[in-house]
């Protein structure tokens, strides 16, 4: 793995508390409706909001 720059690790970190806020909002709208399609959607959103934090944590260790 290539060495990061302090810069870049900042990002990752932002990036990262990103998709936190996402995932938790997601996950939130999702359990707050009672529409089938919706609630899909929004825990969709929700796991590709999680899978996206996965791959960026892999850059910090």
């Amino acid at each position: 793995m290539t060495d990061l720059t302090e810069l870049e690790l900042q990002n990752i970190r932002h990036l990262i508390t990103g998709y936190e806020t996402s995932y938790d909002k997601m996950t939130d709208y999702a359990e707050k409706t009672t529409d089938q399609n919706l609630q899909q959607f929004f825990n969709k959103a929700a796991q590709s909001a999680q899978d996206n934090k996965k791959t960026l944590m892999q850059f910090l260790g």
